[in-house]
């Protein structure tokens, strides 16, 4: 079996058991996502969501993050970890938005990744969320190890991941595709304790195969 066919397997068994995924963090607003998935580097949806419940009561513009002092910020997002370089990011970011593109988040992947502390993974995330629009694969910590664990790729860096997986990856499943197995990661290949007697594509998955051997 190929690899496209793999993954379109894959993509056919998870839809049925998630459906259309939603994306984890909470927010109300494309700023609001676009704070959210800055936070969410190195951290749990879950903490991110924590935090950006009571911290989106006090500011949740760029006009109100880039008026408020750096140290309150870093008082904000303290428990997200790495929280000087995030509310650095944040207070720059706003920044940028409020002096380059009207308040507004823009929607092209150059301009998103222009702003500070915004990569790939973060601009694939908003434009696919808020816009629907995707112009790659979002790679987190869970679809590198599940695309290497299932053997779609051999591979450590996200960049190079996501662009061997645009190959094999049905154009139209790319927002979905990082979703489910983001979703799979978190039910079934868990990092320390996988359950691979249960996972629903372990026919599919190449480490799945070894263990059932």
């Amino acid at each position: 079996m190929t690899k496209k066919q793999r993954v379109i397997n894959i993509i056919t068994v998870l839809n049925k058991k998630f459906g259309h995924p939603d994306c984890a963090l909470n927010y109300s607003t494309p700023f609001e996502l676009l704070i959210a998935v800055i936070l969410s580097a190195q951290c749990t949806d879950i903490r991110v969501n924590i935090v950006t419940k009571e911290m989106f009561k006090i500011v949740n513009t760029p006009q109100g993050f880039f008026e408020m002092s750096i140290e309150k910020i870093e008082q904000l997002v303290k428990s997200t970890g790495f929280y000087r370089n995030k509310a650095k990011n944040i207070k720059l970011c706003s920044q940028q938005i409020i002096e380059n593109y009207n308040g507004e988040v823009p929607q092209s992947m150059e301009e998103l990744i222009s702003l500070a502390g915004v990569g790939r993974k973060t601009a694939n995330v908003v434009r696919g969320e808020i816009w629907g629009l995707a112009s790659g694969i979002t790679v987190d910590t869970h679809v590198r190890r599940l695309t290497n664990l299932i053997g779609l790729v051999n591979e450590q860096d996200p960049i190079k991941i996501e662009k061997e997986l645009m190959i094999i990856v049905p154009t139209k499943d790319w927002i979905d595709f990082s979703h489910y197995l983001i979703l799979q990661g978190r039910d079934k290949c868990i990092a320390r304790r996988p359950k691979c007697m249960e996972c629903e594509i372990k026919i599919l998955c190449k480490y799945g195969e070894k263990i059932n051997i």
